[in-house]
C-alpha cells in the first residue's frame, strides 16, 4: 500500500494518506438546478482548501449553476465525489 502512495508523487500521496486517516479537508458543495452535491478535495490544510474553493465555486457559477452552498469538513471521503 505504501508503494502505491509513492508512485503518485509526494503531495498527492500525502493528501491520499491524510484522507485515508480521516485528516483531510474537504468542501461539501451543494447546488440546485442541477440538484447536486460535490465533494472538493482532499486538501492537507484548511488554508489550502480555502485558497482554492473560490475558483471551484466560480467555475460552477460560470456553468449556470443556481443556489450554491458550501461547508468545510475534515474527514475521509470515498468515491463518488459527485452525488
Amino acid at each position: 500500500m505504501i508503494d502505491s502512495f509513492l508512485v503518485m508523487g509526494p503531495t498527492r500521496a500525502l493528501r491520499s494518506l491524510g484522507n485515508s486517516f480521516g485528516l483531510a479537508w474537504w468542501a461539501k458543495v451543494q447546488t440546485q438546478e442541477p440538484d447536486v452535491t460535490y465533494w472538493f478535495g482532499p486538501f492537507l490544510t484548511r488554508r489550502s482548501l480555502r485558497g482554492r474553493i473560490e475558483n471551484f465555486l466560480n467555475d460552477l457559477t460560470s456553468e449556470g449553476v443556481q443556489s450554491i452552498e458550501h461547508s468545510i469538513v475534515r474527514g475521509r471521503r470515498r468515491e463518488p465525489y459527485t452525488i
